[in-house]
């Protein structure tokens, strides 16, 4: 077993293993696109059969939490020995992970401690039809070319404005919202969150989105727009001797 820091491009054929067999926005995506990562290969016999990535939890530079974890499907009975010698190799002092990753997930339960929720993630789940009579959305240009930026007006007022990210996996795109203070618990929220979706689909994409575990206006708004929890998004610091 052999566990060495790499670049991206060696490991790109098993990421895009790992998208697949997720299935999920994943949302720390755009860290290899950023170049806010560092990937570790793991070889068997010089053989590569999985990888791992780091990154800073606080400062991107510290590349000091774990957030991606994956190996081959014959050599899965070797996951915990490998994570041992990731941990070792990186010196990584924390693990970052979407409860419904698959791959870290099963790592992030048997070697952390002190865990943290720090987001609720959302899948669409059906379509809704709400009508808001004189309210629409209305398109703003941004100088992010992946960020789709729209306004939300009724009665001829600008009463919201949001759009989504398109900096994540295919065909994934991230909803974000805000609803103005004074127009707030009208149903307005959940309008825009279904007309971003419809604009979404007519990109070929999929919404997802998602929140604080403490915004529970924004879960309810969320879910009255056809979306459910998929996941949350977790971090904790990593056993100091994971190998026990």
């Amino acid at each position: 077993m052999d566990v060495t820091k790499t670049t991206y491009s060696t490991i790109a054929r098993l990421r895009t293993e790992f998208l697949r067999e997720n299935n999920i926005q994943f949302v720390l995506d755009k860290c290899y696109r950023y170049d806010w990562a560092d990937a570790y290969a793991f070889r068997i016999d010089g053989r590569l059969v999985g990888y791992g990535a780091v990154w800073g939890k606080e400062k991107r530079e510290d590349r000091d939490a774990i957030f991606e974890f994956y190996l081959e499907e014959d050599d899965r009975a070797l996951a915990e020995p490998f994570f041992r010698a990731f941990c070792h190799a990186s010196q990584a002092s924390y693990v970052e992970c979407q409860s419904n990753d698959r791959s870290l997930y099963p790592m992030f339960e048997r070697f952390t401690e002190n865990v943290e929720t720090d987001a609720i993630l959302f899948a669409d789940h059906h379509e809704t039809h709400f009508q808001i009579e004189n309210t629409a959305l209305l398109p703003r240009q941004q100088p992010n070319p992946d960020d789709c930026h729209y306004v939300l007006a009724s009665q001829g007022e600008e009463i919201g404005e949001g759009g989504f990210m398109l900096n994540y996996n295919f065909p994934y795109a991230d909803i974000y919202y805000n609803i103005h203070e004074a127009h707030r618990r009208k149903g307005f929220g959940s309008f825009f969150v279904q007309e971003l979706k419809k604009e979404i689909y007519a990109l070929g994409r999929v919404p997802a989105a998602r929140c604080n575990t403490s915004n529970v206006i924004s879960k309810a708004t969320l879910s009255k727009a056809g979306m459910v929890v998929c996941g949350l998004r977790l971090s904790a610091d990593l056993r100091r001797q994971p190998e026990e």
